[in-house]
């Protein structure tokens, strides 16, 4: 099934294209027109699929890299810290919840390394404050001519960080806020954290094996964008697909058990392909550090215990929307991740390849899939809680 999924993601770059306006992203895509591997037309981009593996040749590998499998992160970046004691969020990140963040992923056996967790104003500030006091692998963002050389210094001196960037963002489309840093970022030559997150049943197919396709595509695209740029640069595979919840007004929902399941078989795919890989699991719905918060997350680490991971990010901290960065959670889901067994899993059903999902993808092409009957016809049936 996930071989199949790589082969729908190379017949969507072929076919389907990412709209780009980027130059310097364009122009490095035009070099390998003279081989028929790659057309640009219209602002738009079309990669044949033995430019893919071309690239992807010269990815380094699970075993060149710096984290090990299984490796839980303090990951993602929330806009406001939850105030566990008043049990209200939206308070503004400071410098001081930075250091506590970097504190904690500094001590804790179960945590591997650390995003920013929230986010400061000052990238250079909140850069500085994670290098001096986590020496675990860390990822931050740059947008920014100054944030990114600092971010040359610290890798320089400590070869375990990774740059993040959501380079495309759906349908099929180079995100041109991040586009130009993206650019630099590879040319200084520093691994890259390359993100996207289509959303089945609305910028996606509503199965497992049509939002698979659709996330991968995106990420292959900036794959391939970074190997053109400069060949040979770590690129780290961080597609998120994620679930739009029809009871929720189509909102994504974190705390489903396919949520889970449905990023380790994005992982599974990846270390097939050996590329590293980095996804999300062990989040929730609820808004309060409950005992469902809890035991989401207990559900989420057990599923990745059982069939194994690379990297995962939102494992411990994060509330509904990953919007509120609760302390109280992540003290108390790290502790669990200590404990927590592969026994503890809940069942999953083996998922088949779903033809469906690419008759959509063909159907819908760049549109919503909000109205396509594969998502009106399976509201419930396909992605559980």
């Amino acid at each position: 099934m996930l071989l199949q999924v790589h082969q729908d993601a190379l017949w969507i770059l072929e076919n389907l294209g990412v709209g780009c306006k980027q130059p310097e992203i364009l122009e490095v895509f035009k070099r390998p027109e003279d081989q028929g591997s790659a057309v640009v037309f219209e602002d738009r981009i079309y990669l044949m699929s033995e430019l893919v593996e071309q690239c992807l040749g010269t990815v380094p590998g699970l075993s060149d890299f710096f984290v090990p499998m299984n490796s839980f992160f303090i990951g993602g970046t929330a806009p406001y810290v939850y105030d566990d004691d008043a049990r209200k969020g939206g308070v503004i990140p400071d410098r001081g919840h930075v250091e506590r963040i970097a504190r904690i992923a500094e001590q804790s056996p179960v945590v591997s390394g650390m995003g920013r967790g929230v986010k400061l104003r000052d990238e250079v500030q909140q850069m500085n404050i994670m290098d001096d006091l986590c020496s675990k692998p860390l990822y931050f963002a740059v947008t920014s001519d100054a944030s990114l050389a600092r971010a040359v210094e610290i890798h320089e001196k400590r070869k375990n960080v990774m740059i993040v960037f959501c380079v495309t963002r759906p349908p099929l489309q180079v995100n041109e806020n991040f586009s130009e840093h993206f650019f630099k970022v590879v040319k200084a030559g520093l691994p890259v954290f390359v993100s996207a997150m289509p959303m089945a049943g609305i910028s996606a197919p509503y199965c497992y094996s049509g939002v698979l396709a659709m996330t991968h595509a995106e990420v292959l695209f900036g794959i391939c964008a970074a190997q053109l740029i400069r060949p040979g640069v770590t690129c780290v595979h961080a597609g998120f697909p994620t679930i739009a919840d029809p009871r929720i007004e189509y909102n994504p929902n974190y705390g489903l058990i396919s949520h889970n399941y449905l990023n380790i078989l994005m992982t599974h795919l990846n270390l097939m392909l050996d590329l590293p890989t980095f996804q999300s699991a062990g989040t929730t719905h609820e808004e309060h550090p409950t005992n469902k918060a809890f035991a989401d997350s207990r559900m989420g680490q057990a599923l990745c215990r059982k069939y194994g991971f690379h990297m995962m990010r939102h494992p411990f901290s994060f509330l509904r929307y990953l919007i509120d960065f609760s302390f109280e959670k992540l003290e108390k889901a790290s502790r669990i991740a200590e404990e927590v067994t592969a026994e503890e899993a809940p069942d999953v059903e083996s998922v088949a390849y779903d033809e469906r999902g690419m008759a959509s993808i063909q159907k819908f092409g760049l549109g919503m899939y909000m109205e396509d009957p594969l998502t009106t016809a399976n509201l419930g049936k396909i992605f559980v809680s």
